[in-house]
């Protein structure tokens, strides 16, 4: 009898924070996008580790008329390109382009984005891992029921885990940078169930 093949882990990333500098003024164009120190590591150690790495991101920009679609694809893509050039791969990008008032399923922290991305990819969402640096990023985690949730410290991820603690609903770790974070995903995906 032949067992399924289990699907590849998946890491979720959230984008401005994260992976690249964040800025109260938004990302509106690809020379605002600048990579934070350690992150391009941290996706090329995801990637030589055999964990696919998908970012779920909010981009309100598009419905707020400060970017076209056109021009998030180029940040995108720069991003992208940057990852693929330090040998890091980035299987695909879900975002919500809609503003908070829109109420729609797909701006985290409501849980859409990761559910389109388990539909396309047949994702095990128990075994898989989501992190980011805002209360949002890990209320969506909990609401789609990924495994694990990170909080980086870098972008909001300090303020974000004072809210989290006086919540009483903390992340299930703190890292200093997704660097970081990469060391314990890699450790916890690779070597242990989530189960």
């Amino acid at each position: 009898m032949k067992s399924k093949k289990p699907s590849r882990q998946t890491v979720f990333l959230d984008r401005d924070g994260v992976i690249n500098q964040d800025s109260p003024d938004y990302i509106k164009r690809p020379d605002e996008f600048e990579f934070i120190p350690g992150s391009l590591e941290a996706i090329k150690r995801f990637t030589e580790n055999g964990l696919d790495v998908i970012v779920i991101t909010n981009q309100s920009v598009i419905n707020r008329k400060m970017v076209s679609k056109e021009e998030l694809d180029l940040i995108f893509s720069k991003m992208v390109k940057g990852v693929l050039a330090n040998g890091g791969h980035i299987k695909d990008i879900f975002y919500c382009p809609h503003a908070p008032e829109d109420d729609c399923d797909c701006r985290k922290p409501n849980p859409g984005l990761i559910f389109k991305a388990r539909k396309k990819y047949d994702i095990d969402l128990a075994e898989s891992v989501m992190v980011g640096d805002s209360v949002k990023d890990m209320a969506c985690a909990r609401h789609a029921g990924v495994g694990k949730s990170v909080l980086v410290k870098t972008g909001n991820g300090i303020g974000a885990l004072q809210t989290l603690l006086a919540q009483n609903t903390p992340p299930d770790h703190v890292a200093e940078d997704l660097n970081d974070a990469a060391t314990w995903i890699i450790n916890q995906l690779t070597f242990s169930s989530f189960k």
